[in-house]
């Protein structure tokens, strides 16, 4: 039962997304030099997961607060992952970020917001409305998959465009695991 719900809550919440979403993201991300993401709790797991995938893509990707996270600068991109728009710490990054020259995208359940209103591009994941209480799925659970679905759809957006063949994406696999 509650797979169904889940299922048809993501699906419900897709389908109200914005189409051309996904290729607008894709020029932003072909345009940067670096790209940066950022989220808190589970927004940032999800963060890390599309980190992964534009590595695997042949992006240089990095995640923010890693130690090895090289400092940004202009020319690159900085996707933050916020639900809210509100989440204190991503509003620090996505102020210093746009003081060093970085575009700035969100993704988030609404399209005005304190980050979303600093954001170059703000990709609204659903509507406002779809995102009341849910039985079986608490506390941001239906933006967090939601936008983990929405993110993987648009690396399989960028695969197909730019014909990445899966051979070439496994060749930057991490191989000490």
């Amino acid at each position: 039962m509650h797979q169904k719900t889940i299922i048809e809550k993501i699906s419900g919440v897709l389908g109200a997304t914005d189409p051309t979403y996904d290729e607008k993201l894709t020029r932003m991300l072909d345009e940067a030099s670096r790209v940066f993401v950022a989220g808190a709790g589970r927004s940032g797991l999800v963060a890390r997961f599309f980190a992964m995938r534009l590595m695997h893509g042949g992006y240089d990707a990095y995640v923010v607060g890693e130690i090895v996270t090289p400092s940004i600068r202009k020319g690159d991109l900085f996707i933050v992952i916020s639900g809210s728009g509100e989440t204190e710490t991503m509003i620090a990054f996505t102020k210093r970020a746009k003081e060093q020259g970085a575009k700035i995208v969100l993704l988030s359940t609404k399209n005005s917001s304190t980050i979303g209103d600093i954001a170059d591009f703000v990709c609204q994941i659903g509507t406002a409305e779809q995102y009341g209480k849910v039985v079986g799925m608490p506390m941001g659970t239906t933006f967090e998959l939601s936008t983990l679905i929405f993110l993987e759809a648009t690396i399989a957006h960028i695969i197909h465009e730019k014909g990445i063949p899966e051979e070439e994406m496994r060749t930057r696999h991490a191989n000490l695991e």
